[in-house]
């Protein structure tokens, strides 16, 4: 799905989300997140074929694009939870590449 055309959309619902979760179960009196092999299946099933989509993706792309629009390693790092800098860049996979010596 192309996230631009919907963004309003998802913006609107997020907003009022009153859980601490964006996205939980939709069954009477449930409150809780879904389990992760139930994620891994409704993410699977809402990309239409796209291979090697998983319960990380959605938070991998949140980091990507984070980074690439504030270049706030540290606040990323922290929203993240990684140990460091270089960590966090490697997992959106953004790799800085060393200079290379003679």
């Amino acid at each position: 799905m192309y996230i631009e055309n919907r963004f309003q959309e998802v913006y609107d619902y997020a907003k009022n989300v009153q859980s601490p979760y964006l996205f939980i179960p939709i069954r009477e009196g449930r409150t809780h997140h879904y389990p992760a092999p139930q994620a891994y299946r409704q993410i699977n099933k809402s990309t239409d074929g796209v291979e090697h989509v998983g319960n990380h993706t959605l938070r991998k792309t949140f980091g990507y694009w984070f980074y690439k629009a504030t270049k706030d390693i540290a606040i990323l790092q922290k929203i993240l939870h990684q140990s460091h800098p270089s960590v966090a860049l490697r997992y959106i996979g953004i790799l800085k590449k060393k200079p290379t010596t003679y």
